[in-house]
């Protein structure tokens, strides 16, 4: 079991990477929100100049925002800094459209993206949808050093459904995925990859990833304890977003570990114009919660959506999640508290998840 990093990319602290490098993780997934923090692959550049050792990628690029052959490049220019170390994760863009008061892109429009961007992630000719026609596309000087194709670039595909998880298998050498609460939702997820690939597809070489915050309790601390929460609430609020979102957009009933808060929680959304409540939906976004939204994380809701336990029983979850074929998690702690949260778990988890 790998245990990586996404990276609220920030273009004053590449020392981040550096850290989580030095500590034993595996990845560092820089994320792509152009409307929340510092561009990806300015900040991936940096990184790269910085490490050695540690995989760097998107985590994850968006489709809607970039062109393929503008992201093919942009990860490709990365390469050619950490070659045999870089991979591309994409995405729909769940938050970074959103925040714009966009919907992600639609599966359609998702699925001609990979077409298009797969053969460019590998230096090969693509056809490039435009609004006069389609039009062929390829890197024309990819030996003069801008861009390394030579090396490989795994590309990792973003899914939450039976239908983007089927574009991974079909298109992607691993995906992205919601963090597995059992072996039957793996098996889910694996199930829905298969379905989609157009041959047999190996779960040995098939490399998945799941997002959550990890927290290893002190004896006896609170499971929503000041700790706790800055290590893992905004990922717990992110949560929440996401369901107000899949609320306030398709309307889907939230999950019922947030039963007990959503009225509450939606009758505090209601107040702000409408015109602008996608800005504040996102506010703090997997960085900080807002003071008025600290009370909606509760116990139930940090533990249905983070990693937290002892020692022991997070490292048990860990290895069970191996069991079942997940190959890395990739943690993304409170902004203010990255710094220890990489500690603790580099210092209770890394070594010994090494060996499942």
């Amino acid at each position: 079991m790998d245990i990586g990093v996404c990276v609220a990319s920030h273009i004053g602290d590449v020392g981040y990477a550096v850290a989580a490098e030095q500590m034993g993780f595996s990845h560092a997934w820089f994320a792509d929100s152009q409307m929340l923090w510092s561009d990806c692959y300015a900040c991936l550049a940096l990184a790269a100049s910085q490490t050695s050792r540690i995989q760097l990628g998107t985590g994850v690029a968006i489709s809607g925002t970039r062109p393929a052959p503008v992201n093919a490049a942009a990860i490709a220019s990365i390469n050619a800094l950490a070659p045999r170390r870089t991979f591309f994760g994409v995405g729909a863009g769940n938050t970074a459209m959103r925040v714009m008061g966009l919907p992600p892109q639609r599966l359609k429009d998702f699925e001609a993206y990979l077409q298009t961007l797969a053969p460019l992630l590998k230096g090969e000719e693509a056809q490039l949808q435009t609004n006069q026609g389609k039009r062929w596309v390829k890197h024309i000087m990819p030996d003069a050093g801008f861009v390394n194709f030579e090396d490989t670039i795994p590309l990792y595909v973003s899914g939450f459904g039976p239908k983007s998880l089927g574009l991974a298998g079909r298109y992607g050498d691993g995906a992205v995925l919601t963090l597995p609460r059992s072996g039957a939702a793996m098996e889910s997820f694996f199930t829905a990859i298969e379905q989609g690939a157009t041959g047999t597809l190996d779960r040995q070489k098939f490399y998945t990833t799941a997002l959550t915050a990890i927290a290893v309790l002190e004896p006896g601390e609170a499971i929503n304890s000041e700790r706790v929460l800055a290590h893992c609430g905004a990922m717990a609020m992110a949560a929440v977003h996401y369901a107000y979102d899949q609320y306030r957009n398709f309307g889907h009933n939230p999950p019922n570990l947030l039963a007990d808060m959503w009225e509450d929680y939606c009758q505090m959304l209601a107040e702000y114009p409408e015109e602008r409540r996608h800005q504040r939906v996102h506010l703090g976004h997997n960085c900080w919660v807002l003071p008025e939204e600290m009370r909606f994380l509760t116990p139930k809701v940090l533990q249905g959506t983070c990693l937290i336990g002892s020692q022991d029983n997070v490292l048990e979850r860990l290895a069970e999640l191996s069991e079942v074929g997940l190959s890395q998690v990739m943690i993304l702690p409170g902004f203010d508290a990255r710094y220890q949260s990489l500690a603790s778990v580099s210092e209770k988890l890394i070594e010994a998840a090494r060996r499942f």
